[in-house]
């Protein structure tokens, strides 16, 4: 029947990340941080599909999520920039991140 038989892996099928984190990445953070005011980052756990991210959220609730690569990554910035850093798992989002969202639809099309 071949139920317990172990097949060869896909190599066009990702196992594991479907990307890493770049400098890209780390320069959106950073301009992110730098035009903004009151920002505050909230950390995501790497998962099987996607690499460490932060979600930069600013005061008025615009947001945009980026990968990290790792937590650490993540921290230096938030030092670099003095930005509060919080576990998305044990914090949540803000509420005005889920406001701005109402308040801007076109951006769930992506």
């Amino acid at each position: 029947m071949g139920w317990f038989t172990r097949r060869a892996a896909d190599p066009t099928t990702p196992t594991k990340l479907d990307r890493e984190a770049n400098r890209d990445d780390l320069a959106a953070l950073e301009a992110f941080v730098t035009s903004r005011r009151g920002v505050e980052f909230y950390l995501e756990p790497e998962t099987t599909a996607t690499d460490t991210t932060v979600v930069a959220v600013a005061h008025d609730g615009e947001w945009i999520r980026r990968r990290t690569g790792t937590p650490r990554a993540a921290g230096k910035i938030a030092r670099k920039h003095a930005v509060p850093l919080y576990e998305a798992a044990r914090t949540g989002y803000p509420e005005r991140m889920r406001a701005w969202n109402r308040a801007h639809p076109e951006r769930r099309a992506r």
